[in-house]
């Protein structure tokens, strides 16, 4: 279905290749940030004079890992399967100056208008390559083959991440751009019960050696909707001093691996691209800006 609702006045819109309005805002509660909303949904965070700040939970999670793949400051090369606002982009070039990066981004309107009222940094080697997440892995140059640092997948359509971003097939073809060392980071959006986010550990177990989840003890306990955080190597995970930062964050999460995690995944299937699904879809009301209340 699209969605055919109208920004609020003074909001920069852009209607989205498939239909749905994507809008700026200003974050209300933290001046000089801004608000990337797509269907009424937040996506993205952007603090344009601290690219370092990371409001959105999930992201934080995500940022901790980034710290911790190589020495504090030293620049790496990462991918991001899903450009967004070029959160993690933008946070990557601000701890790490120097790191190459290339973002895959389906709707290029979307990254015009990003690029139009939230520029990316002069300074930043950020490349963005159009076109569907998996189609685009598929075709990356040679030289970027083996020698990835990171990887970010944070793909969505609409609220829920496409069935052919979540296969061991897909993160295959992801574990192939990494260099020996690499990780991958993988946003799950999950519900009541935690069935798709179980059966992505089982899937990312399948293909890399080490993977360990970030999520809310609520979410453990089945109590709600929301992010899961997974990270996965060929190597062992770097992430000795993970727990602590996430314990520490203002939403305090725990790191699930090991024996937890085999009792977490406990039989779950392994998602191939004959059985895949897309992530469950939220409800509405879960994400959706309540424009009575933000203006």
């Amino acid at each position: 279905m699209k969605h055919t609702g109208s920004p609020p006045p003074s909001h920069p819109s852009v209607r989205l290749q498939d239909g749905l309005l994507a809008t700026i805002e200003e974050d209300r509660f933290r001046p000089g940030s801004q608000v990337l909303i797509v269907d009424g949904t937040p996506q993205s965070h952007v603090d344009v004079d601290d690219p370092t700040y990371l409001s959105f939970e999930y992201v934080r999670r995500i940022g901790h890992g980034i710290d911790l793949v190589a020495p504090p400051g030293s620049p790496v090369t990462a991918v991001h399967l899903g450009g967004g606002a070029f959160t993690l982009p933008r946070y990557v070039e601000g701890t790490r100056p120097g790191s190459r990066q290339q973002v895959v981004e389906i709707d290029s309107s979307l990254v015009s208008f990003v690029r139009e009222h939230l520029p990316l940094p002069r300074s930043a080697s950020i490349r963005v390559r159009h076109g569907d997440a998996r189609e685009v892995l598929s075709k990356f140059p040679p030289g970027l083959r083996g020698s990835v640092d990171v990887v970010v997948v944070d793909v969505f359509a609409g609220a829920r991440t496409p069935a052919h971003v979540t296969s061991a097939e897909f993160y295959q073809a992801v574990a192939d751009i990494l260099s020996p060392t690499g990780i991958v980071a993988v946003n799950v959006a999950d519900g009541a019960g935690l069935a798709f986010a179980r059966s992505q550990a089982a899937t990312l177990s399948h293909v890399f050696e080490s993977v360990a989840l970030v999520v809310d003890p609520q979410m453990l306990k089945a109590r709600r909707f929301g992010n899961v955080v997974a990270f996965a190597s060929a190597a062992p995970l770097p992430f000795d001093g993970l727990p602590r930062l996430v314990a520490g964050d203002p939403v305090p999460a725990k790191v699930v691996a090991g024996r937890e995690l085999r009792n977490f995944i406990a039989g779950a299937p392994v998602s191939t691209d004959q059985t895949s699904t897309p992530s469950p879809a939220p409800a509405r009301s879960i994400f959706q800006v309540d424009r009575k209340k933000a203006t």
